[in-house]
């Protein structure tokens, strides 16, 4: 099991204690969801790709749910699990998800179908978005959802290309990307997969609702931990924090010296 980024401090953060009750928004793999679990907490768990949930065995202190975060607090009433001590937000994807679910997650994976679809219940497909989507809405997202700096000349291409053949897996992504900047960079290619991927799962507006949701939830002087992975959602998180004038108990940085956590940022939140 992959170990999930910051998994110590985002327990530190949410004080786990034993008996309490506490909401894993993001289940993944269960890394967070399990260390809950031992030390004693009772957990609903919710994750979007039911795929996730599966995963899992029976356990009297825990509660699964295939689900969007962004209907916690309904998901969280419906099985009278509330008011809680604790819930966390994980949104980065999970290493399965990224290398086995076949959707198209990972520029890496040049034959899967642009697909980008975290749960099948949403109708259109990244490929959908690049096919149909004008040059300025293609812009648009680039441009929102991850600060491409190359978001125009991108979107002027996938246009063009697309009246001559459409545009149906990553590696065909991949191509014309490479045509527009002229060279291969890997951080251009996990900049646009980041912005399409969010469009297809609405990761923006879904984050703002479960933030609302999740403190209404919350007992007095109940905790928030959010592990964001690039400034678009750290920014959305500030936003929130500061607008409701929450108390913000940590703000942590991943380690630089490893890959996969030093774009990560855990904020903590206390109602």
């Amino acid at each position: 099991m992959h170990t999930p980024v910051l998994l110590n401090k985002a327990l530190e953060g949410l004080e786990v204690t034993s008996g309490g009750l506490y909401i894993d928004a993001t289940v993944g793999e269960g890394g967070h969801l399990k260390k809950i679990l031992e030390k004693g907490g009772k957990v609903l768990g919710i994750d979007l790709d039911e795929n996730q949930i599966k995963r899992f065995s029976e356990d009297k202190n825990l509660i699964l749910v295939a689900g969007n975060f962004a209907d916690i607090e309904q998901i969280a009433k419906d099985r009278g699990f509330f008011p809680v001590d604790g819930i966390l937000l994980d949104l980065g994807l999970s290493y399965g998800q990224l290398t086995d679910l076949g959707r198209g997650l990972s520029y890496k994976n040049h034959s899967e179908p642009l697909d980008m679809r975290l749960s099948l219940g949403y109708e259109n497909t990244a490929s959908d978005l690049i096919n149909s989507l004008s040059e300025d809405e293609l812009y648009e997202i680039l441009a929102k959802n991850a600060e491409e700096i190359n978001s125009r000349a991108i979107a002027q291409t996938i246009v063009g290309t697309r009246r001559l053949t459409k545009i149906r897996s990553v590696g065909e992504l991949i191509k014309v990307i490479d045509r527009t900047i002229g060279d291969k960079d890997e951080k251009v290619y996990l900049r646009v997969f980041q912005a399409l991927r969010m469009e297809v799962n609405a990761e923006i507006d879904n984050l703002k609702k479960g933030l609302k949701g999740a403190v209404n939830l919350l007992k007095d002087g109940g905790r928030v931990a959010v592990i964001t992975f690039h400034s678009v959602e750290d920014r959305v998180v500030k936003k929130f924090v500061t607008e409701n004038k929450f108390k913000q108990m940590m703000r942590l940085k991943g380690n630089k010296g490893l890959s996969y956590e030093r774009s990560a940022t855990l904020r903590v939140i206390q109602k």
